[in-house]
């Protein structure tokens, strides 16, 4: 039986999402917002969304052409087309989302934010500011994306690999079971339970690779246009050892909030069947990480701007809270104020922006229970 799903947005996420759901037999409508209407264009152009067999040379994964069943500019009825909403988007776009999407929720609809990075507990505070206190739906919060991917051409992509599983909350977490049953049947992997979104946004991976190893690597990515293979280049047996100290911090935080998170190397390992023996060897050795030259140009991007601002900023913070130093963390993130001139303690996803100002620790994990 077919199921129907709605992908909004259509950046690489959202354009993968829509063509691999479409692949498993559901029914996808596919939103773009205004602006961003050249994958749409492009899709309806060439009837459908084509991945890749190859790509420079290297095979991969997941080869074919498939319709999307609904194209969509008008948010409402994306909205409207499915119970059941994915927002495969970058953080810095899910506060706008949300404001534009909340008129048009219906009580029992499920959204999955792929990354979560806080962002449920952001809507959960929008949804107070704006009126819409009764509303019930359920946030969920995954890790990451499930996919290693790339556009590389209009309504084209290369999927370069895909993780073993993805773990996921809901807020609250006990509805994450729920929330598992209902998601699962749609999704083309597993997907495991995180105690609650805290977690899931401790244990996201990108938090020790991307801005420490961009930072550190800044002067030879942007003088080179970043023409690296950027997890075998970046990370070297020095910036291996910072990126240790951070990990640690990490695992502090949690540890302080009453979580134990899984140590990097060992999440990395599950999430794509690996064996390495240090995330070292995992940089220099992993085949789906290591297909493609791929790497930051700059500090503006997503590495820095996503990453630090809505990962890093709230360890930081929760950090704070719980009286755990996170040096590290806080230097990465001064030398990346420095880089683009900004100020992410201010801007980033903070306890403010995720309606946590005032509230303990215990406040806080009873609230995401």
């Amino acid at each position: 039986m077919c199921s129907r799903v709605s992908v909004i947005g259509s950046g690489n996420a959202g354009l993968t999402a829509a063509y691999h759901l479409s692949l498993m037999g559901n029914q996808v409508c596919l939103y773009g917002a205004s602006g961003f209407d050249q994958p749409l264009d492009d899709i309806a152009q060439l009837g459908g969304i084509q991945s890749l067999a190859e790509f420079n040379g290297v095979p991969l994964e997941f080869a074919g052409t498939q319709s999307i069943h609904t194209l969509s500019r008008d948010l409402a009825d994306a909205v409207a087309f499915s119970d059941v909403l994915i927002l495969p988007v970058p953080s810095f776009a899910q506060e706008p989302l949300f404001r534009a999407m909340l008129p048009h929720l219906r009580d029992g609809q499920t959204i999955l934010l792929m990354p979560g990075n806080y962002g449920s507990l952001v809507f959960n505070r929008i949804k107070m500011e704006e009126g819409f206190q009764m509303l019930d739906v359920t946030l969920v919060d995954a890790i990451s994306i499930p996919w290693a991917t790339r556009i590389v051409g209009p309504a084209q992509l290369a999927i370069l690999g895909m993780k073993k599983q993805l773990p996921v909350a809901a807020l609250p977490a006990s509805r994450t079971q729920e929330a598992i049953k209902r998601l699962q049947p749609l999704m083309p992997l597993p997907l495991t339970a995180l105690d609650n979104v805290i977690a899931a946004g401790l244990e996201n991976i990108n938090f020790g690779g991307h801005p420490l190893l961009t930072t550190l690597s800044m002067g030879l990515l942007e003088n080179f246009d970043g023409q690296f293979n950027y997890y075998k280049d970046c990370c070297s047996t020095a910036t291996a050892k910072a990126a240790a100290v951070m990990e640690q911090e990490r695992l502090a935080v949690g540890e302080a909030l009453g979580l134990t998170l899984k140590p990097e190397l060992e999440a990395m390992n599950s999430l794509y069947g690996l064996s390495a023996s240090s995330v070292y060897e995992l940089n220099r050795t992993s085949e789906t990480h290591g297909k493609l030259n791929s790497a930051p140009k700059s500090a503006q991007d997503r590495y820095i701007t996503e990453d630090a601002a809505y990962l890093l900023v709230p360890c930081f913070e929760l950090g704070q809270l719980a009286g755990v130093k996170t040096t590290l963390v806080e230097s990465c993130l001064h030398i990346n104020n420095a880089y683009n001139e900004a100020d992410y303690f201010c801007s980033g996803r903070t306890l403010d922006k995720m309606g946590l100002t005032g509230k303990s620790v215990q406040e806080i994990m009873e609230l995401v229970a």
